[in-house]
């Protein structure tokens, strides 16, 4: 679903659909993460089949220059495998949780993708030549007589049709006891961020056998165990900052200058609860889902079960804006906790200039 902005309102409309919908769709096939470049000019899919699609943004065209330009498949690539853990007699689940890209540095594309709980980093490179003209092999590939070579040739580069590769670069596993539920790339372009259930580590993209444990929320009894953590972002400008949101709707600014292990935060943002609004189900429905910074760093997006909250950097006491994203299914609160969909997790992000809110809804 798309949405184009006439004046003040948004006029939603339905614009690309990938594959047929008159048919039933295998469990496998289901979306479960998608993530736009830096540029806009690629979007990653990621499916509970373990599968990265990349679709590309074709040009508009000239003939019809009032019609957007559409996604189309660039490349496909298996990213994920199932797995079993021995040692704890658990399936592993080839889902992809999150992707995130990587700034482009050359022609290539680089991105992250991670299940439950192994992070991949990907190469997403074009090839439009090969080499022809080799001394050693005919063009075929085979091996040539080394006594039958009467003279040395120059290989040149002849064109050949555009070839998209996908080849693993990293992998960076057995860091996460809990499954993983967020991944961030800091604003260095060096480092990035993975968080489970207890725990942050920081890594370093060219290091893939250590981490560094950033927050361990994990009490020595686990029966004292009060929240977990739901989602983590690193600030696009500093690189020493980032956030955490909570199961009990809080949101925890660290510094890691403060301290190797930033279990004491900077910042702690959450809004009181209204007292006469308190039911069975409130803590369930407070908990966040995401949390994302502003392209300007000055703010922040939480999204919880009903509603999307904006939050000031330096107001930590309340939200500077509430939206309520579907009020009428706390009526139904009761029925959604009956069928577990209570428990859905929902994302939500910022337009470029940062004057749109984009979330996932929940539609019947």
């Amino acid at each position: 679903m798309a949405g184009v902005a006439s004046g003040n309102d948004f006029q939603w409309c339905f614009s690309q659909v990938k594959g047929a919908i008159d048919e039933d769709v295998a469990e496998a096939d289901i979306i479960s993460t998608v993530e736009f470049n830096y540029s806009g000019e690629l979007l990653a899919t990621g499916d509970k089949g373990g599968r990265v699609v990349i679709f590309q943004h074709e040009q508009e065209s000239k003939n019809r220059p009032h019609l957007r330009g559409e996604y189309n498949v660039y490349s496909t690539f298996q990213s994920h495998e199932p797995e079993f853990d021995y040692l704890k007699s658990l399936e592993i689940e080839e889902k992809i949780n999150k992707i995130r890209w990587l700034q482009q540095q050359n022609a290539a594309h680089f991105l992250l993708s991670t299940n439950d709980k192994t992070i991949k980093l990907w190469k997403i490179s074009e090839r439009d030549k090969r080499a022809e003209g080799y001394n050693l092999k005919d063009e075929d590939g085979r091996l040539r007589d080394p006594f039958r070579i009467t003279s040395l040739r120059v290989p040149v580069l002849m064109p050949m049709d555009l070839m998209v590769e996908a080849s693993p670069r990293r992998i960076f596993a057995n860091a996460h006891t809990y499954h993983i539920n967020s991944i961030s790339v800091n604003s260095d372009h060096e480092t990035y961020l993975s968080a489970d259930d207890l725990r942050i580590n920081l890594w370093h993209l060219e290091i893939t056998d250590r981490s560094f444990n950033i927050v361990d929320i994990k009490p020595a009894n686990m029966e004292e165990l009060t929240e977990v953590i739901t989602a983590a972002e690193c600030h696009p400008h500093q690189c020493n900052v980032f956030v955490y949101s909570s199961s009990k709707g809080t949101i925890r600014l660290c510094d890691m200058r403060a301290g190797a292990l930033c279990d004491r935060h900077s910042k702690f943002f959450e809004e009181p609860e209204d007292p006469s609004s308190r039911s069975f189900f409130s803590e369930i429905i407070s908990s966040i889902s995401d949390v994302k910074f502003s392209h300007s760093g000055r703010y922040m997006m939480t999204r919880d079960y009903l509603s999307v909250k904006v939050w000031d950097l330096n107001m930590e006491n309340r939200p500077v804006e509430t939206y309520q994203v579907h009020e009428y299914l706390r009526s139904k609160l009761c029925s959604l906790y009956e069928n577990d969909c209570i428990f859905d997790k929902f994302e939500c992000c910022w337009n470029g200039s940062d004057r749109r809110l984009i979330h996932r809804l929940v539609l019947f």
